[in-house]
C-alpha cells in the first residue's frame, strides 16, 4: 500500500503537493503576534490607567486637603468659642484684666480705682495655677514682710517661683512704695496668699519701708482706693474686708495686727470710699 498523504512513522504529515506537483512546506502558526497584540492592548490599557489614576490622586488629594482645612476650622472655632468664654467668665466674675476703651486702668480711675498696671504672671503651678475663683467673698490685706521692696520687684519674684519652684506664693495685686499698684493675676482666679481663703478672696499685698510694717502715705491710699474699688465691683462692704490675720493667726499685715485701731481706721477709710465710687459710679 502506498503511504503518500498519510502519516508516517515519525506522526508528522506528508507535504501536500501544489499545483505544479511540487510539495509545499506547511507554515507554522507564530505565537508572537498574538503576545505582541497583548502588549499592544495593555499598553492601550495603561495609557486608558493614566488618567484615572491621576485623576484619584488628585481626587484623594483635594479630600485630604478638605478634610485638613476642616480640622483646622474646627480647633480655630472651638480656641474662638474658648476666648468667648473665658471673656464672658471675666465679665461675669468682674475679672480685672481688660485693657480696652470700655474697661481698662482709665475707666478703672473713673469709677474710683488708683492706676492698675497690668503684668499678669506667667500661667504655672507655684504662683499662677489657674484655678477658678467661683465668688469673691473677701478682700484680703497683707505685707510684703520685705522692708524697702518694689510693687515690681515682688511681682517678678512670683513670676521667677515657676523656675525655682521654692514657694507656692502669690497676690492679685501688690501696691508699691509709691502708691503704684502691679496686678499679677486675674481677680477670676485664685492666688495663693491667704490659706483656706483664697478659694474666695482676692490678696492685696502692699511694701512698706521698714520692719514695722506701717504703710507709707502713698501705699495707704492706694490700699484704700483699690480695696474700696473691688468691694463696689463685686458688692462687698467693708466688713468683707480683712487681714492674713483673721485667718490664720499670722502677724500679717505687722503694723495693722500690732495696732487693731490703725486696722480699724483703715477699714473706716475704705467705708468712706466705697460710698464715694459708688456715687462716681452712678448706684
Amino acid at each position: 500500500m502506498s503511504n503518500t498523504g498519510k502519516k508516517g512513522k515519525t506522526g508528522k504529515k506528508s507535504p501536500r503537493p501544489s499545483h505544479s506537483g511540487r510539495p509545499v512546506s506547511v507554515k507554522k502558526t507564530s505565537s508572537e503576534p498574538a503576545a505582541n497584540s497583548v502588549k499592544k492592548k495593555k499598553r492601550k490599557t495603561s495609557r486608558k490607567n493614566k488618567p484615572l489614576k491621576f485623576l484619584r490622586k488628585t481626587v484623594m488629594i483635594l479630600i485630604f486637603v478638605i478634610v485638613i482645612s476642616a480640622v483646622c476650622a474646627l480647633g480655630y472655632g472651638f480656641f474662638e468659642m474658648r476666648m468667648e468664654e473665658d471673656r464672658i467668665y471675666s465679665d461675669e466674675t468682674g475679672s480685672v484684666q481688660e485693657n480696652d476703651g470700655n474697661s481698662g486702668p482709665e475707666q478703672w480711675q473713673e469709677e474710683g480705682a488708683p492706676y492698675i498696671d497690668v503684668e499678669l504672671l506667667t500661667p504655672n503651678s507655684y504662683s499662677r495655677p489657674q484655678i477658678p475663683i467661683e465668688q469673691v467673698n473677701y478682700i484680703a490685706i497683707h505685707y510684703t514682710a520685705n522692708p524697702g521692696s518694689t510693687a515690681m520687684s515682688n511681682r517678678n519674684y512670683f513670676e521667677n517661683l515657676a523656675t525655682t519652684q521654692e514657694n507656692k506664693v502669690s497676690s492679685h495685686f501688690v501696691i508699691g512704695l509709691d502708691g503704684e499698684v502691679v496686678q499679677c493675676i486675674p481677680t477670676s482666679e485664685m492666688s495663693y496668699a491667704t490659706n483656706s481663703r483664697n478659694v474666695d478672696t482676692l490678696s492685696i499685698e502692699c511694701c512698706h519701708l521698714d520692719d514695722t510694717g506701717q504703710f507709707n502715705e502713698a501705699t495707704y491710699s492706694s490700699a484704700v482706693k483699690l480695696t474700696a474699688w473691688l468691694c463696689t465691683r463685686f458688692g462687698l462692704t467693708a466688713d468683707q474686708v480683712i487681714r492674713h490675720y483673721d485667718v490664720t493667726g499670722k502677724d500679717c499685715p505687722k503694723y495693722y495686727v500690732e495696732n487693731p485701731d490703725a486696722w480699724i481706721q483703715m477699714k473706716s477709710d475704705i467705708a468712706a470710699q466705697i460710698q464715694a465710687d459708688y456715687e462716681l459710679q452712678g448706684k
